[in-house]
């Protein structure tokens, strides 16, 4: 069996859906849509918050990170998984596959973390109205941004250099339509356990962490709620969280999901992981624009006025 050392880097080869390979010319079809909406929707969100001067608070300056990193996670997957849905282009170098693995783990820390900022905001907005706006300045919502954006760097690039030290000489062929750092690890026939060992404490440290502090945050929210005397400002306030709990929900659940079946399912069937990733991939960056949509009257105001001045130019 060959061996491929750090001088002789792999190609490896992506999985569609396994014992579909027949269908994927039509299962391309509703991804495709999943894509659309997801690229579309969350460019609007994006547009919408730059454009109107009312959403120009912290609320919405965070949906706008959260739009950011949603864009970003489905632009570093498309290319391989609409590929092999449509041309079969199923094989990646290990420069190419490591460098979308960095994206989409980048993209799903950053994610975690603008949740975690996302419910420090209601926690400071439900409970400490008054002082809002001098926790919650410009500047101190830059630093976040650029917070979020150096703790995911700092984190993966040893996971990166890590993988970089392996050689590889098992099967060539990866679970999943992209490259996942549990999935290549796999394929090592090197000594995995640091590998292993910092991938758990990157997601531990990073989504652990950041989930407990939001139940944290949540706990507080609660707390402050119900000391809040009319019934009509408790619902209020609890309504103000719907969107976020729920985009929490959708974010967390595949994510935990598949770490699950990596390390534990392996008598699991094909399909399970591809569901599961897939789920992980696409229903947070479908689903966010359209909960924000849905649950944010102030969007959906925003929304109402750009299409009606679209109308009226035209």
């Amino acid at each position: 069996m060959p061996i491929f050392h750090n001088t002789t880097l792999p190609t490896f080869l992506l999985t569609g859906v396994p014992g579909l390979e027949w269908a994927h010319a039509w299962i391309s079809i509703p991804f495709c849509c999943l894509y659309l909406t997801a690229l579309s929707g969350n460019t609007l969100i994006l547009f919408i918050v730059l454009t109107e001067p009312s959403l120009h608070e912290p609320m919405y300056y965070f949906l706008s990170m959260l739009s950011t990193t949603d864009i970003g996670l489905c632009l570093s997957t498309l290319a391989t998984v609409l590929g092999i849905f449509w041309v079969n282009a199923r094989e990646i170098s290990f420069n190419a596959c490591v460098s979308q693995m960095f994206f989409i783990h980048l993209f799903t820390f950053m994610e975690s973390s603008v949740l975690l900022a996302m419910a420090f905001d209601r926690f400071v907005a439900i409970s400490h109205p008054l002082r809002y706006a001098t926790v919650l300045t410009h500047t101190r919502i830059a630093q976040i941004g650029l917070a979020v954006v150096t703790r995911g760097t700092v984190i993966l690039t040893p996971l990166v250099l890590l993988l970089k030290r392996l050689s590889f000489c098992r099967s060539r062929v990866l679970h999943h339509s992209y490259c996942f750092h549990p999935d290549v690890m796999k394929l090592s026939c090197s000594d995995t356990k640091v590998n292993s060992a910092f991938g758990l404490t990157a997601i531990i440290s990073t989504a652990g962490v950041d989930s407990v502090f939001i139940l944290l945050s949540y706990a507080l929210i609660i707390r402050s709620v119900l000391n809040i005397a009319s019934p009509e400002e408790r619902k209020k306030a609890f309504s103000t969280c719907v969107s976020h709990i729920t985009a929490v929900a959708i974010f967390y659940i595949p994510l935990i999901s598949l770490s699950f079946v990596h390390r534990f399912g392996k008598q699991a069937p094909s399909y399970v992981p591809t569901l599961i990733a897939n789920m992980y991939l696409l229903i947070p960056p479908v689903m966010n624009p359209i909960i924000y949509s849905v649950k944010t009257k102030q969007i959906q105001k925003a929304m109402l006025k750009l299409v009606c001045s679209k109308r009226t130019h035209i």
